[in-house]
């Protein structure tokens, strides 16, 4: 038992980049399911938490590389937040794990975490039976744009259901899963 005690400042100054913000990625996801929501304690406290980790593990280089991925992250989530896409939590809470990984891995994660929601967005239409509906609507949409906009003809869009979206830190989450399974 107390030699495992002694491997982890070691498993930390090597892994601790990604078993800590997958702890963290799993703590925000279980958080969103429960509640639709991501604390901002919980963003800010993981952002200087992984910043902190660079700066005492990698140093100045380490310190920028954090801000970097943090200011990646936010980046990325930014422009679909404010075409309401998604909520501020999810923005937060990927730039708080880009302080974690650097501008590298936090690419990577968005990539997963895309796939990964993409896949749930089509779980949960086809759950509540709306997949074949919302297809449709999205064909009417390609219609319009593309053959009936120039003769100014457009076909009526369907009235849509209101649904409850999607908490991304789920995504998140199993991004973050993909990404440590693929590094470890």
């Amino acid at each position: 038992m107390l030699s495992f005690l002694s491997e982890i400042p070691k498993l930390l100054s090597t892994q601790g980049n990604l078993v800590l913000p997958l702890l963290l990625a799993l703590w925000i996801a279980w958080g969103d399911l429960k509640t639709h929501r991501i604390p901002n304690y919980l963003t800010l406290g993981a952002a200087l938490a992984g910043l902190t980790y660079n700066l005492i593990f990698h140093g100045l280089g380490g310190l920028g590389d954090g801000i970097l991925g943090m200011l990646l992250g936010f980046g990325l989530l930014i422009v679909p937040y404010l075409m309401g896409g998604m909520g501020a939590g999810d923005v937060k809470a990927l730039a708080a794990l880009g302080a974690w990984l650097g501008p590298r891995l936090t690419f990577i994660l968005f990539c997963y975490m895309g796939i990964a929601g993409g896949i749930i967005a089509l779980l949960v239409l086809w759950w509540k039976g709306l997949l074949w509906y919302k297809i449709r609507q999205g064909w009417i949409l390609v219609v319009n744009l593309i053959l009936c906009q120039p003769c100014g003809t457009c076909l009526d869009a369907i009235p849509s259901p209101k649904i409850e979206g999607i908490p991304y830190g789920a995504a998140m989450a199993v991004g973050m899963v993909v990404l440590v399974g693929v590094k470890g």
